[in-house]
């Protein structure tokens, strides 16, 4: 099996060589086989007119780069604040509570970095932010199995399939299913039968936040380091055989390792952000949860400096991760600012909140015991326009705080490319 998976990009090397050039999308069909962007190819190539994305969403694959190779230091050494830039990003916050966090590189000129941050330490609950620790762990994994071998990893994410069984449900955030030979695409809940590549699942797990798809991917990155070069032939059944053989303190033992080991080694402390579980519940059937989870804007600012200098993991992972990140679904919360709509945006959201009926005032995305939402951001303007990071998590009760992000972000924006005129005004 893993013979055979080595070889298919060498038969596959003429089609790529003949792509036409377009959208991230159109690219990345044919380098990923995520059925998804199959029906965006198509609408592009058709000239069909979607209104769904906006048009900084049309990159090519090879103009998504990392912005900070260049910088050596570990992530902490470039978030100290910036005296100008703190007092402009601040003044956004003025009259707002504690319960706003966030922190702000601007690396529009990478050799002038400029950090502000307000509460960068408090830790959230991260929700579906906690789904970019998965993303990260299966990386990690690809990368032990297949150290000096890019392609074998591309492979098996691409030609791996597996079955989502118990751990694919529940989770009411649905799934975009492209019959290619119908050309008609659906949506609808995963489910316990449903197989998909490795990348397909990944997909569900970042571009719609699917719950099932983020503890199958989470479930293949423990299979990885259980089983190693095993792996490339493990079936389904040889798989919850596994699950159901194991004692279940040793599995929960190891998951935690899987998914936590890698934050540490970018330099991001259990406090700054950890992951304690599953998804979904029939993945909890499995495995226990640990430790909890939490995320501050700190730790997923460290994340994102580590990605844009290609050290997390490896610099190939790095720029593959930030691909998978690009935004090329519907763009909401901080995102669906219409002054980001000719930006590049690599982007993941997540909220998780509690109502008590008995309190008052509450409702969806609108929970009075708590109500975290987070948004995490790379934002790329084109040509000279600014680049930048944004984490912004906020615990505002009763109120559902989409709106909020997306207005800071407009100000935030705003903000940032202000400051590049004044620093080009006064060539500093």
């Amino acid at each position: 099996m893993k013979k055979a998976l080595l070889f298919i990009p060498l038969a596959l090397l003429a089609v790529l060589s003949f792509m036409p050039a377009g959208t991230y999308p159109i690219d990345g069909y044919e380098r990923t086989g995520i059925d998804r962007l199959a029906y965006l190819q198509k609408i592009v190539r058709d000239s069909i007119k979607y209104t769904r994305i906006p048009p900084g969403a049309y990159l090519s694959i090879d103009d998504i780069k990392l912005r900070l190779t260049s910088k050596a230091d570990s992530a902490i050494a470039y978030m100290k604040e910036d005296p100008e830039f703190q007092k402009k990003i601040g003044g956004l916050f003025y009259g707002l509570d504690q319960s706003y966090s966030i922190s702000v590189l601007d690396m529009t000129d990478t050799t002038n970095l400029k950090y502000a941050a307000r509460n960068e330490t408090r830790g959230y609950q991260p929700g579906s932010v906690g789904k970019l620790a998965i993303l990260v762990a299966i990386f990690d994994q690809l990368e032990k199995l297949c150290p000096d071998d890019w392609g074998a990893r591309v492979n098996l994410l691409k030609y791996k399939r597996v079955k989502g069984g118990p751990f694919a449900v529940y989770d009411h955030h649905t799934i975009p299913i492209y019959d290619i030979e119908k050309d008609k695409l659906s949506k609808r809940q995963a489910q316990e039968s449903d197989v998909f590549s490795l990348y397909e699942w990944i997909d569900h797990m970042v571009a719609v936040s699917n719950n099932g798809a983020a503890s199958v991917v989470y479930r293949e990155a423990l299979l990885l380091k259980v089983f190693g070069e095993k792996y490339f032939n493990l079936t389904d059944e040889e798989a919850m055989q596994w699950f159901k053989d194991t004692d279940r303190a040793e599995v929960t033992r190891l998951a935690n390792e899987v998914v936590n080991e890698p934050l540490r080694e970018m330099g991001i402390t259990e406090d700054e952000w950890r992951l304690g579980g599953f998804f979904t519940n029939g993945g909890e059937r499995y495995v226990g949860r640990m430790g909890g989870s939490i995320g501050s804007p700190k730790g997923l600012m460290k994340f994102l400096i580590n990605l844009e200098q290609g050290k997390a993991i490896d610099s190939l992972s790095s720029l593959e991760m930030k691909r998978i990140m690009y935004q090329t679904e519907r763009r909401i919360r901080y995102a669906y600012s219409h002054d980001l709509d000719s930006a590049a945006v690599y982007f993941k959201s997540g909220s998780f909140y509690k109502c008590d009926k008995s309190k008052g005032g509450c409702g969806d995305y609108a929970g009075n015991v708590f109500n975290y939402m987070n948004s995490v951001i790379i934002v790329e303007h084109p040509g000279g326009g600014p680049k930048y990071i944004v984490c912004l998590m906020t615990n505002v009760l009763r109120k559902n705080s989409a709106t909020d992000h997306m207005y800071l972000a407009g100000r935030i924006d705003k903000a940032i490319r202000e400051e590049q005129e004044t620093t080009t005004a006064t060539g500093q």
